[in-house]
């Protein structure tokens, strides 16, 4: 194990006491057991270009205990939000919300715990899981929550089923010293069509002294000329660790859209895989990070083109003051097999005071010269003071007018989430940020 990742609840004799606490079949445990070794065997940091930029010395994994028993609370609601086809809300260790409206129902929508899915549809998930690929097989911190994640979500939209509300998932933590390790699985068939909204909170009460963790994946799943619009809003507690692994295998004609907000946590390692296998797959990924204090946002994206004439088109931005520091990597990978690719990937970071850092690493992989463009750009630097002074020059002060220019710098993001309630609370947690910004920039 490397020196950047000592866990003190990670091994194989832990994997096997989850399995056996959940009553899981042979098969899950077998998939634990293989995540287990491969975790034991890889480094912290695969990529030699991003080696540097790993920095976890804020975590305290030894003050941290991750829950090992998780199930429903005494009384779980059934009221689906308005607006919304779905809604699981996890609240700590425990299920609290978990309803589908009528038209998710009658159309076959599962939205629901592995537990419970193997209760009543075992093939479902062994379907889905089995063989490890929905996780990245080079990546420690994906190997760690296959091993050891001790709450399971299978969201499964049938084929040709098309959802207009999206599902929520909602992630509610942040009691000191513990921690939940979770895998969340999203399946569409044939055709279908969805969004999901992804909400991650602090827990009530959460508020006091001490480190929390939450780790999780999204392991998405779409067949041939599925479409999914899938929104995440972090928003976790200052003394919160967060990391999180989502990767996304495309059919042939299938489209994904991500758009990822970052603003809270004390530290966030995030790495986002998608797999373009079908032909004329298609991903638009848009990801923020508004840090201050001394948060820490290391986001790290590959797209990997394997099919012929598939598109990506990828964008990072971040915005830091106080010390807080953001970590952009990137790799778009064009496989021999991916003729006719059009990707691109932009990494964008605004430092509002001198002590704020960030770094952006796009990087192109290349093995098929038939392809019809394959870019990447970046820059990290003080807002334009050009735009400021045009801002002002139309009466606006200049505090409000640095304030419109990052505002306008991350509403791309912003404009993608599928709830409008959800758009306007995370345009407020943007906004909250603001006053912890000095009027000059570094």
């Amino acid at each position: 194990m490397t020196d950047a990742l000592k866990l003190p609840f990670a091994g194989e004799e832990i994997a096997r006491r989850l399995s056996q606490t959940l009553e899981e079949p042979d098969w899950l445990l077998d998939e634990r057991l293989d995540a287990s070794r491969r975790y034991a065997e890889l480094p912290a940091e695969i990529n030699p270009l991003f080696t540097t930029y790993l920095d976890l010395r804020a975590a305290r994994f030894s003050e941290i205990e991750p829950y090992t028993e998780t199930g429903e609370a005494s009384e779980v609601s059934a009221t689906v939000p308005e607006g919304a086809a779905a809604l699981l809300h996890v609240d700590e260790d425990r299920v609290v919300a978990r309803a589908l409206s009528r038209a998710a129902r009658d159309a076959g929508v599962i939205v629901d715990t592995f537990a419970n899915v193997l209760r009543e549809r075992p093939a479902l998930l062994r379907d889905a899981l089995a063989g490890g690929t929905t996780l990245p097989t080079d990546d420690k911190f994906a190997q760690f929550a296959r091993a050891h994640a001790a709450l399971g979500v299978l969201v499964h939209v049938p084929d040709g089923v098309v959802l207009e509300q999206p599902i929520v998932l909602r992630w509610s933590v942040g009691k000191p010293g513990r921690g939940l390790v979770a895998r969340s699985v999203l399946s569409l068939g044939e055709n279908a069509r969805a969004s999901a909204l992804e909400e991650q909170v602090p827990a009530v009460g959460g508020a006091q002294a001490g480190q929390s963790l939450w780790w999780g994946t999204s392991e998405v799943l779409l067949g041939d000329g599925a479409q999914l619009s899938f929104a995440a809003q972090q928003d976790f507690g200052p003394d919160t660790l967060m990391f999180v692994n989502r990767q996304a295998t495309l059919g042939r004609d299938a489209r994904l859209q991500w758009a990822l907000a970052s603003v809270g946590g004390q530290l966030q390692k995030s790495r986002i895989d998608n797999r373009l296998v079908g032909r004329g797959a298609s991903v638009q990924q848009a990801e923020i990070g508004f840090g201050g204090g001394s948060q820490l946002f290391d986001l790290t994206s590959y797209t990997r083109h394997i099919g012929e004439d598939t598109t990506g088109d990828l964008l990072s931005k971040g915005v830091f003051t106080d010390r807080a520091r953001g970590y952009f990597k990137g790799l778009i990978e064009i496989q021999r097999s991916a003729r006719g690719t059009d990707s691109f990937l932009g990494e964008f970071a605004m430092l509002l005071t001198r002590k704020a850092r960030s770094v952006a690493i796009p990087s192109l992989e290349i093995d098929q010269p038939d392809v019809r463009r394959a870019a990447h750009s970046s820059s990290v630097g003080p807002i334009d003071e050009a735009q400021v002074f045009y801002l002002m020059s139309r009466g606006l002060p200049r505090d409000l007018a640095r304030k419109f220019i990052v505002m306008g710098f991350l509403e791309p993001v912003v404009a993608r989430i599928p709830l409008p309630e959800a758009q306007d609370r995370l345009r407020e947690l943007l906004e909250a940020k603001w006053p912890e910004a000095p009027a000059e920039a570094a």
